[in-house]
């Protein structure tokens, strides 16, 4: 966004939050201001990540009955991508800034019954009882733009129905009509979903492109739509929940091959297409003599088959007939399923235990395909809970237990977080990554970082 522009979407922020503050004093403004730097710990350390992001919520009562919210971030992000001279006078290049509408949405309570609330516009709709890892929350888009910021969604314009029956027992029906797909890494993360492409012998890659097919845009073919009925029963938090909706992550659905020299030199351009899907889940979530217990699956269903074809028609230009090979990606009559299983312990010393073991990653899809991570974290508070330290942090990766020594990862992430004040906290971890193999964290071997956050809340 040019610079003008968020200049004047910032203004008009301002000016229609003074108007409503100076008609209504019940308006809530609260937010943060975070600072997040990262630099690689190799001989030149260089910079990895750069982000200074305002985050400011607007939170105002209407009525009894009637509520608004909004949360918008205003962000400086990226380092300078220059290439020529031309880019020294474009301010979006020297100084990358963005604005993004997180959220912003209207709720009614008690619409057309007493038991019926609807919240309607961009809504975060977190499903799922386990910690960042949950594989039932599917409505909204994934927000990978950062691959170590665990379960980050974007918000949806949706309709957001919640009917209670009582105080433990409610349904929820959701209508999302515009299909988003996740949003990928970026910076020194950009590689981190994708890995190298198997060719056939003998041959060797130009040069690749892809074209991405998206839905059309109308009611049936663009649309997400969800079920779920939550309760409480004896203690044990539930849920039960049903996605129509769409795979977030493209399929390579059609790769064609053309020749480019007598050397074996090829130029692939892929097809790129998303698979509906059907999704089925099932949460809970307890406490057991102090011990709090989740347990999280999702079973995927592909509507229908999905298939990778490979053209190699370049190839036999006298051929009558394509000539082309077909792979089977995902059999529409097996479905798939992804859980997580955890845990965390808060002791009478001030130290904290979290553990979970997750079944496949977001990437991973169709049985045989899903890997083991666990994970696990380990805090202790001192000084009145002002410095708190972390010296077990990160997870253990195993994408083959046939061959684990060369398919394996593992990414540790100690850290220690000081409360400077009641609002203000600085912390300095690191992110130290080794493994071998396929892994989704595998591609990020060479990039340990030192990383330094401080977040002002307000």
């Amino acid at each position: 966004m040019k610079k003008s522009n968020l200049f004047t979407v910032i203004l008009a922020i301002i000016t229609s939050v003074s108007v409503i503050y100076a008609q209504d004093d019940n308006l809530k403004i609260s937010g943060s201001l975070l600072t997040d730097e990262r630099f690689l710990l190799t001989d030149k350390n260089d910079w990895a990540w750069n982000e200074n992001r305002l985050t400011l919520k607007l939170d105002k009562k209407i009525t009894s009955r009637s509520k608004f919210y909004s949360e918008v971030w205003l962000r400086n992000i990226g380092l300078p991508n220059i290439t020529s001279s031309a880019d020294l006078y474009n301010k979006g290049i020297v100084d990358p800034v963005n604005f993004e509408l997180r959220e912003a949405y209207v709720q009614l309570s008690g619409f057309l019954s007493k038991n019926l609330d609807i919240t309607i516009g961009r809504q975060r709709i977190v499903w799922g009882t386990a910690d960042k890892l949950n594989p039932t929350d599917n409505l909204n888009p994934y927000d990978l733009e950062d691959i170590l910021d665990f379960g980050r969604h974007r918000g949806s314009d949706a309709i957001n129905l919640n009917y209670y029956f009582n105080n433990n027992l409610s349904l929820q029906g959701v209508y999302i009509p515009i299909f988003q797909p996740a949003n990928m890494p970026i910076g020194i993360y950009a590689n981190a979903l994708t890995h190298e492409m198997e060719l056939p012998q003998g041959m060797v890659l130009n040069e690749f492109s892809d074209t991405i097919l998206m839905p059309r845009y109308n009611l049936a073919q663009s649309s997400t739509a969800g079920l779920k009925f939550k309760g409480f029963v004896k203690g044990v938090d539930f849920s039960l929940s049903y996605v129509w909706g769409y795979d977030g992550l493209p399929f390579a659905t059609r790769n064609t091959f053309i020749p480019v020299d007598t050397f074996g030199g090829i130029n692939i351009n892929s097809q790129l297409s998303f698979s509906r899907t059907h999704i089925f889940g099932v949460d809970m979530a307890t406490s057991i003599g102090g011990f709090g217990l989740w347990a999280e699956a999702a079973a995927f269903m592909p509507d229908k088959n999905v298939i990778m074809t490979n053209d190699f028609s370049a190839f036999y230009p006298s051929s009558p007939v394509p000539v082309t090979m077909d792979s089977l990606l995902l059999d529409s009559s097996e479905p798939y399923v992804r859980f997580v299983l955890g845990g965390d312990y808060n002791f009478s010393d001030g130290s904290y235990l979290n553990f979970q073991y997750m079944h496949g990653f977001i990437n991973e899809r169709g049985q045989g395909n899903l890997n083991d991570y666990f994970f696990a974290r380990y805090e202790k508070k001192f000084f009145n809970e002002k410095l708190k330290i972390a010296p077990i942090g990160g997870g253990f990766i195993v994408t083959d237990w046939n061959n684990i020594k060369d398919n394996y990862t593992i990414l540790f992430v100690p850290e220690i977080a000081y409360q400077a004040t009641d609002n203000v906290e600085m912390s300095l971890s690191a992110a130290i990554i080794d493994g071998k193999g396929s892994g989704v964290f595998s591609n990020l071997n060479n990039f340990d970082m030192l990383m330094f956050k401080l977040k002002y809340s307000f």
